[in-house]
């Protein structure tokens, strides 16, 4: 009898550190939302439609992975759906996946400071680009898990600043087709439905070795279905009040990197700068996070090494982050859509085939 029986908690739990990772640094400034949803319009459904899908049942098998496999030595999911020797590729593919990461982040850090204090994009990129190589040489873990600390605290003002936006702007519901041509170049393929599974294949091929982890932590499969259902759903339904947000302001937000704070700044100048600040840290954060994951790849016998190694890192993101964050976007996080739609369509295999095959 108690090992049928459901926890709220735990499913509250698997929800939200299922959102964590999609409405994180990356989609609180907007551009996310913009490129692959907002920029097509009323068909813009349609992309979250097929997202609502993918999330839930993605999701759940990554988790219910985790699960069953928690007590294998160095399980490596990868592996597991795509064979050894893509597995293989794929495990080695990530860290270089992590690498483009990083300068997209650097450039949204100096786009946000460029955008609402004036700063100079190039010079916040350097500072940020700084603070990320020291954070990593001087071993700030601490103040780095601090600064985590602020990913639910990212979430409520980004899902505040949607809310706010679509209560006070949802009159000019019928002018989003006006502004159509002004979101149209924002575009993240030629089609709609083509997006909706490129942005699948970019939370769910970086994200995968995240959603086994919170699998191989829960109590039940039942529970991460239901947390699954819960957390794809919420996530989704908050992808589309910050699509549509951003639509009722397309003329506006058009040319900018960070959609989002404008809306922010449009509620409230102090509002607006708080949001600012917690973003760059959301940022830095992600990209400390990232910083060490790629390092942690290599050994060096020597410890100078790792430095130099992060120094040679920090020097091609900083230069990588001098293209428009808004072009990063558009450039960067289709292509590791595109992957991803590989890593998606075994995990797909793996359980439809695999299963009956059985």
């Amino acid at each position: 009898m108690r090992k049928n029986k459901l926890s709220l908690k735990n499913i509250a739990k698997t929800a939200g550190a299922f959102m964590a990772w999609v409405i994180g640094s990356g989609f609180a400034t907007g551009q996310e939302a913009l490129q692959f949803f907002s920029s097509y319009g009323y068909k813009s459904y349609g992309v979250v439609l097929i997202n609502l899908v993918g999330f839930v049942s993605l999701g759940y098998l990554l988790m219910k992975t985790g699960f069953e496999k928690k007590g294998t030595p160095r399980f490596n999911h990868f592996s597991y759906f795509c064979g050894n020797k893509i597995g293989t590729f794929y495990t080695w593919l990530i860290t270089l996946t992590l690498m483009l990461l990083i300068p997209v982040l650097i450039a949204g850090g100096g786009a946000t400071l460029e955008q609402y204090y004036g700063v100079n994009a190039y010079i916040g990129s350097a500072f940020m680009t700084a603070f990320v190589l020291a954070a990593y040489l001087i071993g700030f873990e601490r103040m780095i898990k601090i600064i985590s600390s602020l990913g639910p605290l990212i979430i409520t003002f980004s899902l505040l600043v949607g809310t706010i936006s679509l209560i006070k702007d949802i009159k000019h519901w019928d002018q989003i087709k006006l502004h159509a041509d002004a979101l149209r170049p924002y575009q993240s393929s030629a089609h709609w439905s083509i997006s909706g599974i490129l942005y699948l294949g970019l939370n769910f091929f970086p994200g995968s070795t995240y959603f086994t982890q919170v699998g191989a932590a829960a109590s039940s499969k039942k529970e991460l279905k239901y947390g699954a259902l819960l957390g794809g759903t919420v996530l989704v339904a908050s992808i589309a009040l910050m699509s549509t947000a951003i639509m009722l302001n397309g003329d506006a937000i058009a040319g900018l990197d960070i959609p989002v704070l404008y809306l922010a700044g449009k509620i409230s100048y102090i509002f607006g700068a708080v949001f600012s600040i917690i973003l760059v840290l959301g940022i830095f954060s992600s990209c400390s996070v990232m910083m060490w994951t790629v390092c942690s790849r290599f050994t060096f016998k020597k410890k100078k090494h790792n430095s130099l190694l992060a120094l040679l890192i920090s020097i091609a993101a900083y230069l990588v982050s001098l293209f428009s964050f808004g072009t990063l976007i558009g450039t960067i996080y289709p292509l590791v859509g595109y992957i991803g739609l590989v890593f998606i369509a075994c995990v797909l295999y793996k359980n439809i085939v695999g299963k009956k095959s059985k």
